[in-house]
């Protein structure tokens, strides 16, 4: 069986922007270069940290990319990031007086540094079905949609039960890119089911700013409840390759969302 709850995701933005902080130090040294009128070091440092800054902008393009998992045919962003910062970091240990091949360690141990902490893009296996993948990418969005709705919520236990219902999302979406052939069994979760939760929380959050109704937040717990389900069990389902059941507990949460006015 599936585990009750999914693996939380790092944080975007920590990751991201401290990138463009590592660096720092660089520009204070080009700086000092340039006042003490030493043209090559301020030169070559403030190359070494324009490639290190190239590098964190390619990460932080390619951690906003993979929410959006892209066709696959789309620049793999995060690993050239992490090439590229690899390269900087290799460039900063020769200015600061180490050989070429202590030079080249320290740029492999920030590649697998960079490796273990943000990992490289996950190729999608859909080259040869566009379709599929434009109905990926499309869920990518919905289930970015969702989130941001989600996080608009006053209360800190809807909005964390609503990340865990995208994060569950995303396992499943993770698993139709390794298997294009789930999409089949998957077809309905991807092109109605996103869609209903993220609008039914959009109609939560616009009506409960205008009215703090506790029979309409109990309501939209209950419901909650449904979807959570309904994504563990399509997970689980694509675990097990069995499509039995799984219709007719769509069909009960697709009449829910109706009764909330989604469809």
């Amino acid at each position: 069986m599936a585990s009750s709850r999914p693996t939380r995701r790092r944080p975007m933005w920590i990751g991201g922007w401290l990138l463009f902080l590592l660096p720092m130090p660089l520009a204070l040294r080009s700086l000092l270069a340039l006042g003490k009128g030493e043209f090559t070091s301020f030169l070559t440092t403030t190359m070494a940290l324009a490639v290190l800054v190239l590098g964190a902008w390619l990460t932080r393009r390619g951690l906003y990319q993979a929410k959006r998992r892209p066709m696959s045919s789309t620049l793999p962003l995060k690993s050239l990031g992490g090439i590229v910062i690899a390269a900087g970091t290799a460039l900063t240990a020769l200015i600061a007086g180490h050989s070429l091949p202590i030079g080249v360690c320290f740029g492999l141990a920030a590649l697998l540094g960079f490796y273990l902490t943000y990992g490289f893009d996950k190729r999608i296996k859909l080259s040869s079905d566009k379709d599929v993948a434009e109905a990926l990418e499309d869920a990518y969005r919905k289930l970015e949609r969702l989130e941001e709705a989600g996080d608009k919520i006053r209360s800190r236990d809807m909005r964390d039960r609503i990340r865990g219902i995208a994060q569950w999302g995303e396992r499943i979406l993770d698993r139709i890119g390794d298997d294009p052939e789930d999409f089949r069994r998957a077809r309905k979760f991807v092109n109605v089911y996103l869609d209903g939760a993220q609008q039914v929380t959009d109609k939560f959050v616009r009506t409960h700013s205008d009215a703090n109704s506790a029979e309409l937040e109990n309501n939209f717990r209950t419901l909650l409840d449904d979807m959570e389900t309904v994504c563990k069990e399509q997970y689980q389902h694509l675990v097990d390759n069995d499509m039995v059941d799984l219709d007719v507990q769509m069909e009960v949460l697709t009449t829910r969302l109706k009764r909330e006015g989604v469809y």
